[in-house]
C-alpha cells in the first residue's frame, strides 16, 4: 500500500493546554506556530509515523506578561530552548480510538508520554479535499522537564499546578 502524507490545517487546528492558576482555576494557552510530518500507510492512521514540533516564542495565554515569562528562564527558555519537539514511538488502537506514545521534548529534557487519540474520520470538504480529523489529549507534569518556577500563596497551596492538560484538535490534509 502507498504511503499517505498529512499536513495539518492550521486555519481548523488549535495547540492548546491547561493548568491550575491558585489552585481553582485553569489558565488555558496556545501554541500559535507549529509543523508537522505525518505518514500513514494509505488512510489507515494505526502505525503513522509522527513528528512534530512548536515554536516556544508562539505561546499565547492572553496575556502578554504571562506569556513572556513562559517564554524566560523560569518556564521554557526559549531563547536557548526555542522549540518543543513531539516524535511518535507508536500509535495503535485502543478500543475505537487509538494510544499515542512518543518523545516529548522541550528545554533541553525529553521523556516518554502517553496520549490518547479520539480520531474523527475521514472527509471530503467542499472543495475535493480529504481531510482528517484527530483531537489528542494527556496530562504530564511540568516539573519532569524543568519547569519548576512557583510561588507560594499565603493562604497555603502554590500559584502554579504541576500537572498539564494537553488538549490538541487537529485537522488534517491529505497531500
Amino acid at each position: 500500500m502507498a504511503t499517505t502524507k498529512w499536513a495539518i490545517d492550521p486555519t481548523h487546528s488549535q495547540i492548546g493546554f491547561k493548568v491550575k492558576h491558585m489552585m481553582f482555576t485553569n489558565v488555558s494557552g496556545m501554541f500559535g506556530t507549529y509543523d508537522a510530518t505525518i505518514e500513514t500507510e494509505g488512510d489507515n492512521f494505526e502505525n503513522a509515523s509522527i513528528e512534530f514540533s512548536a515554536e516556544i516564542n508562539s505561546i499565547s495565554t492572553n496575556n502578554a506578561d504571562r506569556d513572556n515569562h513562559l517564554k524566560s528562564g523560569d518556564f521554557f527558555d526559549a531563547e536557548n530552548n526555542p522549540k518543543l519537539t513531539f516524535k511518535a514511538t507508536s500509535f495503535t488502537k485502543n478500543g475505537g480510538d487509538y494510544e499515542l506514545s512518543g518523545d516529548l521534548s522541550f528545554r533541553g529534557v525529553t521523556k516518554s508520554v502517553k496520549l490518547s487519540a479520539e480520531f474523527s474520520g475521514l472527509m471530503k470538504d467542499p472543495w475535493g479535499n480529504t481531510k482528517a480529523g484527530l483531537n489528542i489529549s494527556g496530562k504530564i507534569n511540568r516539573k519532569d522537564w524543568g519547569l519548576t518556577w512557583n510561588s507560594a500563596l499565603e493562604t497555603g497551596g502554590v500559584l502554579v499546578g504541576e500537572e498539564v492538560k494537553l488538549n490538541i484538535e487537529l485537522q488534517l490534509l491529505k497531500s
